[in-house]
């Protein structure tokens, strides 16, 4: 039987919220092990002067614990 852990991150990216997301996987991958899904929870947008200057998505991870 396998025991899984969900840890929060938020990813950004100045190319969209695909993007920010990818960069969050991208960066989870980095330190986690045996990632088997990601739940995208919210979509954030920092603007300057009226336009869209980084795009955020905050998106849990779930990965099993190793034994």
């Amino acid at each position: 039987m396998a025991v899984a852990r969900v840890t929060k991150i938020i990813g950004s990216s100045p190319k969209g919220w695909q993007a920010a997301v990818q960069e969050a996987l991208r960066r989870a991958n980095k330190t986690l092990r045996n990632l088997t899904g990601i739940h995208v929870l919210e979509q954030k947008a920092r603007i300057e002067k009226g336009k869209i200057t980084e795009y955020r998505a905050t998106v849990e991870v779930t990965f099993i614990l190793e034994d």
